[in-house]
C-alpha cells in the first residue's frame, strides 16, 4: 500500500520539515520513503510544498498525484491542491489561513485545524507545523500519537535543537487533543 501525502504553505511555515517528519516517522516503521520538495525562489514568504510517499514497495516516482492527505497552511494550498485529493482523502487545514467560508468538495474528509492560533497560545508560533501533525496522528490511520511524536522529536534532536523537544511536545499534543467542530 502506498500513502501520498502533499504539505503545503507559504516559506517560513515549515511545511518542508513536516514533511521530513512524517517521512521519518514512514521509515519508523520500516516503509520506503520518498520526501521531494518544492519552494520559490524566495522562500520565506514564497510558496512552499513537498511530496511525501510512504509505501511497502518500492518507489518509482516521488513525484504524488492522487493523494491521501494534503496538509494545507495557507489558502493558497488548498487552492492548488485540494482536486489531486483521491475520493475519500484528507484536507487537514490551518483554519487561521483558509476562508471559514470556503466551500470544499463534498467527497474529501475535511479536518480545520486553528494551527497558528494554538501555537500562538503556547507561545511558539512557529510550531504551527508541530501543532498540525499532532491532528495529522490523532485523525488518520498513518501513525500512532507515539510514532509520531517520536519523530518529531528525533527530527529535532538530530537537528541539534533537541532544547525545543519540550515546546514541541506541547505543540504536538495541542494538535492531539483538539476537539473538531461538529
Amino acid at each position: 500500500m502506498t500513502t501520498e501525502i502533499i504539505c503545503a504553505g507559504f516559506g517560513g511555515q515549515g511545511v518542508l520539515t513536516m514533511g521530513l517528519i512524517l517521512a521519518r516517522a514512514g521509515y519508523q516503521q520500516g516503509k520506503n520513503i520518498t520526501w521531494y520538495p518544492s519552494y520559490g525562489a524566495e522562500m520565506r514568504g514564497g510558496t512552499a510544498n513537498c511530496n511525501v510517499k510512504l509505501s511497502d514497495e518500492e518507489i518509482g516516482n516521488p513525484y504524488c498525484s492522487r493523494l491521501n492527505l494534503l496538509v494545507a497552511m495557507n489558502e493558497p494550498s488548498v487552492e492548488r491542491f485540494e482536486e489531486m485529493l483521491v475520493s475519500g482523502g484528507t484536507l487537514l487545514y490551518n483554519s487561521d489561513m483558509v476562508d471559514e467560508k470556503r466551500r470544499f468538495r463534498d467527497d474529501i474528509r475535511v479536518i480545520p485545524v486553528p494551527a497558528g492560533t494554538l501555537a500562538f497560545e503556547l507561545q511558539n508560533p512557529q510550531s504551527a507545523n508541530v501543532v498540525a501533525l499532532g491532528a495529522v496522528a490523532k485523525h488518520l490511520p498513518i501513525f500512532t500519537g507515539d510514532e509520531l511524536k517520536s519523530a518529531v522529536r528525533l527530527y529535532f534532536k538530530d537537528k541539534g535543537k533537541e532544547k525545543y523537544n519540550d515546546l514541541n511536545s506541547r505543540a504536538f499534543d495541542a494538535g492531539y487533543y483538539m476537539e473538531l467542530s461538529p
